[in-house]
């Protein structure tokens, strides 16, 4: 039998010292007070921006908020008050307003006792014309894989004006399981599988706890959304992969519990989705495609293991009645009509109004990835035999159509074609920002033999990519193959870490992979770059 205690009512009851506090990096995060981890500031606008910290004291605490366009403060030019309260993990927030566009601020929360947390820097949305904007996109960090090296190297650059952070900003999983062999120096807590309000707040204390991490939300706003790892493994609506009700009780209760302590400990609003403006150069537009409304995810896995018994024939017939059936179903969505709505009507508005870019930061890859026909000869014949089959199985789908990632818009071709044919529809300038994958991706985005946009897909800041499951692969012929099976697929790397970099112009948007050296210790030496731009109107890659 395994006991679970709710960590709040333990220190409720003045219990902690028989249970948690038997673990160190427990009792670090649960024994400490005053200001606990940092500053962080979000959604910004032209003129206001959400700031955040975490204060415990002994009950509700009024803080008090500076903002000065130096760093010493000589000048307070906004400010407010803000509660630190238990109810909430003891974090606060609130929005300040007053601010002047485009420009770089200072801000720190003082405490009744006159302590001062770190002082942080954040940045307004300019308005009117805009010469340059810099965007960091970030996505997939588990901490136990190893150093958020990625965090690091964007937290010294100068021409970075907002952070983008797409998701899977931590992972639910006990520790001990992705990975098998934590990365020593790199403990997360709980030790177990994140599933009650309790849990997901002491990892979300846990992570913040990153120097890194804790400096990049020190130096730059963030507009974040999560994915699926701040609730469970693929997540949609109604569940999860990685959700056991009979075990683990009723999803909606886990899944409240999670995005209570999400809007708890991260920059964020309310919104469930958003856009914001970036003068007349872009506006940014952050959908939800997780937990609002998504159809669950399909499992050509499954169709293909019902019709084994029938042989090769009977399995690739199974395959085209799904991909001409379920796969292509016009009811199987992401968003939900409500957000699809909004989301075109947003789309078709900013390009109207003269905007030139039109940037959807957004979760999922959203280009087609079919593996190649030879997926299955890339493993030695000496490989695992397992991998070797599940290779087999993907190319088999692949030879009727199909795609190997059923999570991703690829296993939501009709809303896909939704929102490119409104994009194009509206004259957009669509750039689409994706993490998820924990692999390096540059589409070309097309609807109706027509070119609809490109995306930039981040690979992870540690999580592995495809050299975790195919180390026999030299990952310059996986890439090969895949960009050969896939025209619109311009560039590819399955095996480094890191993060995307985007520098905008009104004439082009220039976007880079930037690779860390290594994850095993902590350094940014060695960081190497890779990029493709866009030139406005093209809605394809520039030739490299």
């Amino acid at each position: 039998m395994t006991l679970q205690l709710d960590r709040r009512l333990l220190l409720g009851a003045g219990a902690f010292g028989l249970a948690a506090l038997a673990t160190p990096g427990v009792a670090q995060i649960l024994t400490a007070r005053g200001f606990t981890h940092g500053v962080a500031s979000g959604e910004p606008a032209a003129n206001s921006v959400l700031l955040w910290t975490r204060y415990v004291g002994s009950a509700d605490t009024k803080l008090r908020c500076e903002v000065s366009a130096d760093e010493n403060f000589r000048k307070v030019v906004s400010g407010g008050e803000a509660i630190a309260s238990p109810a909430h993990d003891n974090c606060a927030k609130l929005v300040v307003a007053g601010l002047a566009p485009g420009k770089w601020y200072f801000y720190r929360f003082i405490a009744p006792d006159g302590t001062k947390s770190e002082t942080g820097r954040t940045r307004t949305l300019p308005v009117g014309d805009v010469d340059r904007f810099g965007i960091g996109l970030f996505s997939c960090s588990n901490m136990p894989f190893g150093w958020f090296n990625a965090y690091a190297h964007a937290a010294t650059r100068d021409d970075l004006d907002l952070i983008v952070h797409v998701g899977d900003y931590f992972y639910e999983y006990e520790y001990g399981h992705y990975p098998d062999n934590p990365m020593a120096g790199r403990p997360i807590e709980p030790r177990n599988e994140t599933v009650t309000l309790a849990d997901y707040r002491l990892r979300f204390a846990s992570y913040r706890l990153d120097p890194d991490l804790r400096r990049i939300h020190q130096r730059f706003p963030m507009i974040a959304q999560w994915d699926d790892h701040e609730f469970a493994n693929d997540t949609w609506q109604g569940g999860a992969e990685n959700h056991q009700p009979d075990k683990e009780g009723d999803w909606s209760v886990r899944r409240a519990a999670a995005e209570k302590a999400y809007r708890e400990w991260m920059p964020v609003s309310d919104a469930l989705y958003d856009s914001f403006q970036i003068g007349s150069l872009a506006t940014l537009f952050r959908p939800e495609t997780r937990v609002s409304a998504r159809t669950g995810q399909l499992d050509f896995g499954a169709v293909m293991a019902g019709a084994a018994k029938g042989g090769p024939a009977e399995v690739a017939k199974a395959l085209v009645q799904f991909r001409d059936g379920p796969w292509m179903s016009q009811d199987r969505t992401l968003m939900g009509a409500q957000q699809e709505a909004w989301l075109h009507k947003g789309l078709a508005d900013s390009a109207k109004s003269g905007t030139r870019w039109q940037v959807l930061a957004q979760q999922v890859v959203m280009g087609s990835l079919k593996a190649p026909p030879q997926m299955a000869d890339l493993v030695p014949a000496t490989g695992d035999p397992k991998v070797r089959q599940v290779l087999m199985a993907i190319a088999a789908a692949s030879k009727v159509g199909l795609p190997f990632n059923m999570d991703s818009w690829d296993g939501y071709p009709a809303a896909r074609e939704r929102l490119l044919r409104a994009a194009r529809q509206a004259d957009c300038n669509l750039v689409v920002l994706a993490g998820d994958s924990h692999n390096a991706w540059g589409s070309e985005l097309s609807v109706d033999g027509a070119s609809a946009g490109v995306e930039y897909a981040g690979h992870s800041v540690t999580s592995p990519g495809y050299e975790a499951y195919l180390p026999s692969v030299a990952p310059a012929d996986l890439a090969k193959s895949l960009r050969g099976a896939n025209p619109g697929l311009a560039f590819a790397d399955t095996s480094r870490r890191g993060y995307v970099s985007l520098q905008m112009t009104p004439e082009e948007v220039r976007g880079e992979w930037h690779f860390v050296g290594t994850i095993a210790q902590r350094t940014t030496a060695g960081t190497t770059s890779e990029g493709l731009s866009v030139k406005w109107n093209e809605r394809r890659f520039a030739p490299a």
